[in-house]
């Protein structure tokens, strides 16, 4: 995989001229970071008090293409009045805007867009109700997503997310030595082990991220459902797993409602749960390839500057072996 690039030239001077500039808006200057693992998130005003978010991806993790497949399934959402916040557009009709900024030895270049802010408060669900809204806020947007395809966007199935997240892992030598071997071994394993679970799967378009952190609730509106950044296709499954509170076998009662309540609108094969702890570990690995294209920001070395060494690896692989025994016993079953 490509090298990633960094937002270390992305200064709160450039990112207000730029918003201004692209969507014809004036700001008041003030400019608020907001909290995000891979791209960059700004709370901005305008003179009057409206409030907007910009939010900046990160060089060379999406294609154009594939920000246009998640805009686009966003709009969608937004038109069959599914609580999403859908972009803003330009005088042209565009979500997407560029900005290319340099210092005299390097140049980047950085696509983003805007979004109107839209506040809540998190959704603890505990009642039975609650479960049910959940899934059934789910239902409706997987019956959206299957309408469409998103061919830019990544396949959540263990031979393209999963084996190209292990490739790059090894061969950009992030994995400390002393464990490589180790982690080769774990992964091909279970990778060889869960790949005939999701043959002949339907897949379609995915919230890709669906945790309850991106699940807000706004009193006397209802949820509104945020941060589609890791739209995906992939089997519905997996945007179901993600909102229990622990493994499947532990949360046997929100599992049930939440199924319930997606099938209000959306039919669901319930002989995919089983795939609950395969997707876990896909997840694990997705997210040490994620965490690992932010090694090199200045940021990510401030913030996290024991990950990647020797302790931390040691530790990620007693994980995946963990992991792997529960993969191996829901398969079993």
């Amino acid at each position: 995989m490509q090298s990633l690039g960094t937002f270390d030239l992305l200064t709160p001077d450039a990112v207000l001229a730029a918003v201004e500039g692209a969507f014809g808006i004036e700001l008041d200057g003030a400019i608020v970071p907001y909290p995000s693992y891979i791209n960059r998130v700004f709370g901005l005003r305008t003179p009057e008090g409206g409030r907007v978010v910009a939010k900046f991806y990160r060089p060379g993790r999406w294609s154009p293409e594939a920000i246009e497949e998640e805009h686009r399934f966003i709009t969608e959402l937004a038109a069959a009045e599914i609580p999403v916040v859908a972009p803003i557009a330009d005088s042209d009709g565009e979500t997407i805007a560029e900005l290319s900024v340099g210092n005299g030895r390097e140049e980047t270049e950085y696509q983003f867009a805007l979004f109107p802010l839209r506040g809540g408060r998190n959704f603890d669900p505990e009642s039975d109700e609650d479960w049910l809204r959940l899934g059934s806020v789910v239902g409706r947007i997987h019956a959206v997503g299957r309408l469409e395809s998103a061919p830019h966007r990544l396949t959540c199935l263990p031979g393209s997310i999963t084996a190209s997240s292990v490739a790059e892992l090894l061969e950009q030598e992030v994995v400390h030595p002393e464990v490589g071997a180790e982690f080769e071994q774990i992964t091909a394993q279970v990778l060889d082990l869960i790949r005939p679970a999701f043959e002949g799967l339907p897949l379609q378009r995915l919230h890709g991220d669906c945790h309850r952190g991106n699940i807000l609730d706004r009193p006397g509106e209802g949820l509104l459902v945020i941060d589609f950044d890791d739209m995906m296709n992939g089997p519905p499954v997996q945007d179901i797993w993600l909102l229990l509170p622990g493994r499947a076998d532990e949360s046997r009662r929100e599992l049930a409602l939440l199924v319930e309540g997606y099938e209000q609108f959306s039919d669901f094969d319930r002989s995919s749960l089983r795939l609950i702890e395969p997707l876990r570990f896909m997840r694990m690995l997705y997210f040490l390839a994620w965490r690992s294209r932010q090694r090199n920001d200045n940021w990510f070395r401030r913030e996290f500057p024991d990950w990647g060494g020797k302790a931390f690896w040691i530790r990620e692989i007693e994980d995946l072996r963990e992991q792997a025994l529960h993969v191996a016993h829901a398969l079993r079953e």
